[in-house]
């Protein structure tokens, strides 16, 4: 709340130095036009000039006005008045350089503004050319005959959780509210927003988060599996890149488990034959995932009713590590959704040296599948 409370405060003030900034060459012109004396500027402003002075203010004025509305596009307003702006502050050095310093502010918060709008259309299209090539699964609902060779226990879940007598998944959609940390030892909570796309054939998910660390600081991330490969991104402003971990082993299997631990959301795609599943004993199954060279591996454990409890795997933590570390995923609350139950709250937990790190906890704001066609144009 508190954090909401200061983003506000920091777009008000951004606002109203919009709004300054563009007052002072409203000036400008009325100087021009022997309206004021705007006695800041000593120079003679000639009328052309003038002219220049009234549109930096009309572009300083609509930057304002998109931002607050506010529109993805409101950095071009920006980035044009700034340049014109500095353009006539350097006409009138003597006089009005102290502007520049407006201008580096409003610079910087326009570039953000751009680099947020590259990383969204970035994840959009990644996202369109995803779900482009998903393959429509059958149509028949899903039939106990077809489970009937899987392990007792993921067969009582796929019973329970009302996926038999349904129509397969084949794409799926979800909002989730999550709660971060950062790192073990840390008191509070960054609270975001993420989407997540899901196909079952071929498999892949792209998921990205907006975050801010506080009122100054964002970050932009992006999770990706495609192709058998992983991506992990997360970049400052959403322009610089401080994690990109790809191409490698590693990450492949990690985000492929990621992808095996989520078919809870959809669990038809517990039939794909590119997950084999072997029984351990009565409330939990191994889950081993293989596509296109990269394979891994975790446990599904339910209850006595054949809910889904938790899911645990050996998985990397990041690129570097030189072995695997126990990851949990637990239920916290399981609701209903299109006929499907599903956890609607999970946690994340890291097993690092004798302490458990929870670091995520999830909530399901929307669910949706399969997605309409005209998604994937």
């Amino acid at each position: 709340m508190a954090l909401a409370t200061n983003n506000t405060i920091m777009r008000i003030v951004f606002v109203l130095l919009l709004i300054l900034h563009g007052l002072v060459h409203l000036f400008g012109f009325l100087k021009a036009f022997g309206l004021s004396g705007f006695n800041a500027i000593q120079q003679p402003i000639s009328r052309p000039m003038g002219l220049l002075w009234l549109l930096a203010f009309v572009l300083f004025a609509l930057t304002a006005l998109r931002y607050l509305k506010p529109s993805e596009l409101w950095w071009i307003f920006g980035f044009l008045a700034v340049v014109l702006s500095q353009f006539l502050i350097i006409s009138f050095w003597a006089d009005a350089k102290f502007g520049t310093l407006f201008n580096v502010v409003v610079l910087a918060v326009a570039l953000a503004g751009y680099g947020s709008f590259a990383f969204r259309e970035k994840v959009h299209r990644e996202t369109r050319e995803m779900l482009s090539q998903a393959h429509s699964l059958q149509k028949a609902p899903v039939s106990k005959e077809m489970v009937s060779e899987m392990p007792p226990v993921v067969q009582k879940w796929l019973l329970n959780s009302g996926a038999i007598g349904k129509e397969p998944a084949g794409t799926v959609y979800l909002q989730q509210d999550l709660q971060m940390q950062m790192k073990p030892g840390q008191n509070d909570w960054i609270h975001a927003r993420a989407e997540q796309y899901f196909t079952a054939q071929p498999p892949a998910f792209n998921w990205s988060v907006h975050l801010k660390m506080n009122p100054i600081l964002a970050l932009a991330g992006r999770d990706k599996f495609e192709n058998g490969k992983g991506e992990m991104s997360i970049k400052l402003f959403s322009l610089f890149s401080m994690v990109n971990a790809k191409n490698n082993a590693k990450t492949n299997e990690a985000t492929l488990q990621r992808y095996l631990a989520e078919i809870v959301w959809f669990p038809s795609n517990a039939l794909q034959n590119y997950i084999t599943w072997e029984p351990i004993d009565g409330t939990s199954a191994k889950a081993t995932m293989q596509y296109k060279g990269t394979q891994g591996s975790g446990v599904f454990h339910f209850d006595e009713n054949g809910n889904f409890v938790k899911f645990t795997a050996m998985r990397y933590k990041d690129a570097q590590d030189t072995r695997p570390t126990e990851w949990t995923v637990t239920a916290i609350k399981i609701e209903r959704h299109q006929g499907i139950k599903i956890p609607v709250e999970l946690k994340a937990d890291w097993k690092l040296g004798g302490t458990t790190w929870t670091w995520l906890k999830v909530k399901i704001r929307k669910v949706e599948y399969p997605l309409p066609q005209n998604t994937k144009n």
